[in-house]
């Protein structure tokens, strides 16, 4: 019988941390609107796999990070992942049963759900914008999402975070 290790906490925190340098990496210009959203997609994983351990507090913080290194003003991705943490886990018993295509339609809804109320505090603020290309990463994240969910399974699975 293999033994579950209760902490994991570095390895959660190490996952976060890889997202959080994907989300600031150079992209091309053509490319930028379509940046896929890393943050939100390794924060629903980890709320769908351990709700109990990733919540609404670990939520807040990342999203204060990322605050930081966008520069947004503080608060606005803290809030919106905060609502998607949310959601996903008033949600997670039944996601964890849906089949990884259907998962990404779910992630492509949150997803959406965390492009627009960025840009509708944006909005508040008087930074918006004309386009609904900012929901291109939503597709984006939705098409990445079952090569995104086996990569963290199989991190969890390999160090036996619980």
């Amino acid at each position: 019988m293999s033994e579950a290790r209760p902490g994991g906490f570095l390895i959660i925190f190490g996952t976060f941390l890889v997202g959080l340098v994907l989300s600031q990496l150079p992209l091309p210009d053509t490319f930028e609107w379509g940046r896929p959203e890393w943050v939100p997609m390794i924060l629903i994983y980890w709320v769908l796999a351990l709700p109990h351990r990733v919540g609404l507090g670990m939520a807040w913080m990342f999203g204060l990070a990322l605050d930081l290194l966008k520069g947004s003003p503080l608060g606005l991705n803290a809030l919106s992942l905060t609502l998607i943490a949310f959601l996903t886990l008033l949600i997670h018993q039944r996601l964890r049963m849906f089949p990884l295509w259907k998962q990404a339609l779910m992630v492509m809804v949150l997803v959406g759900i965390n492009q627009l109320t960025f840009h509708w505090m944006q909005a508040i603020a008087g930074n918006a914008r004309d386009s609904f290309m900012f929901m291109l990463p939503s597709l984006v994240s939705a098409l990445l999402w079952p090569w995104v969910f086996v990569l963290l399974r199989s991190i969890r699975r390999t160090f036996r975070v619980t």
